[in-house]
């Protein structure tokens, strides 16, 4: 009896130190892990996750498709294009890579919101013009989401006193132009909702225009980018070119002051646009670059006209003798305009020679 008590004793104690190092060094057993859409910690389903409670990767994570596997998942994630990211890491159906500049409730159900507008209208504002761009707005449907830069640091007044102010956005920077605030706020993923962007100066006479018999003759036509006709009677032109003609409904040519673009032809301009320079002069002279023919798809539009006030807004608003004056910024305009034809030049070259080599 006493030997085989010992025995016992010995098989207790052997089955003891099993258990204490079993406990030490768990095992998890993790089978070939699918998820039915509710997660461990949920309150339903606890069918569908009991097996993912044996798995500390089931507790943190688990893709929401019934039949996609963890490893079938990782091969989806790394198959993605070589140039994106790291949200190649999420999978494709969450991955939102675009936005737009419509403004919505933070309140109601997100589904009930008001839609994105087809078109967006971006005009660089300063308080002191509020008569002009107030009346510039109401030439625009509500087909437009609309936003405002302003370059003078002043916001709140606009609201005190339009309506339609609450309902637009609001991007604000001092002594800042519509190109330094396109290149930042409009870049082709913000605005790739919009089938036609308008990229306004503030101080333009808007009484024989319409902006939807105009986008009418711009769709007829085929005009990827385009601009309203001046009055050559009435206002300043910088160009020849751009004076309405009274005998036609369009003709060929845009500048800078109130260029409409569709969506791809603006998404090849914002990439014209050099980071470091703020006032674009050049950049007009090759708006050709992003158009598959430019003697067919730019334009004038003479039947939807506008008159130019040039008021100096960002030019005006220094001194002449301190630092940021007219004269200063003048020179600003005219270096950047000799340096972006030096870029351009080189890119030109540099591709020329790229292409010559790969021929030979």
């Amino acid at each position: 009896m006493r030997r085989k008590g010992g025995k016992v004793l010995t098989a207790l104690a052997a089955a003891a130190f099993g258990f204490v190092v079993g406990i030490s060094f768990p095992v998890v057993i993790t089978p070939k892990l699918q998820y039915g859409g509710t997660m461990p910690w949920s309150s339903s389903g606890a069918a569908n996750s009991s097996f993912l409670d044996m798995s500390i990767l089931g507790r943190l994570w688990a893709p929401s498709s019934p039949n996609l596997t963890i490893s079938a998942f990782a091969e989806v994630a790394t198959a993605r294009k070589a140039d994106e990211g790291t949200e190649r890491r999420l999978p494709p159906g969450i991955v939102v890579s675009e936005t737009d500049l419509h403004l919505r409730r933070l309140w109601g159900s997100p589904t009930q919101d008001s839609a994105t507008r087809k078109y967006l209208l971006a005009l660089a504002v300063g308080y002191d013009e509020k008569a002009n761009v107030n009346a510039t707005i109401q030439k625009f449907s509500d087909n437009f989401d609309i936003v405002l830069f302003h370059y003078d640091g002043r916001t709140t007044e606009w609201d005190e006193e339009f309506e339609w102010s609450k309902e637009v956005a609001h991007v604000s920077a001092r002594k800042q132009t519509k190109w330094w605030f396109a290149k930042r706020f409009l870049h082709p993923s913000i605005v790739a909702p919009y089938d036609y962007i308008f990229l306004w100066d503030e101080d333009l006479g808007v009484e024989n225009f319409t902006a939807e018999a105009y986008l009418d003759i711009v769709r007829k036509h085929g005009l990827e980018i385009s601009q309203p006709g001046l009055d050559a009677t009435d206002g300043t032109t910088n160009y020849h070119i751009t004076i309405r003609r009274n005998d036609s409904e369009i003709h060929k040519f845009v500048e800078v002051m109130a260029p409409v673009f569709s969506r791809d032809a603006w998404r090849c301009v914002w990439h014209m646009i050099q980071n470091d320079f703020v006032h674009a002069w050049g950049l007009d002279s090759n708006f050709w670059r992003c158009v598959d023919d430019p003697e067919e798809e730019i334009g004038i539009v003479d039947a939807q006209y506008l008159v130019h006030h040039a008021v100096p807004t960002l030019q005006g608003q220094g001194e002449k003798e301190k630092e940021g004056g007219r004269s200063e910024v003048r020179a600003r305009q005219f270096e950047e305009m000799r340096a972006f034809r030096s870029r351009v030049s080189d890119a030109d070259n540099e591709l020329a020679n790229r292409t010559s080599s790969i021929q030979n």
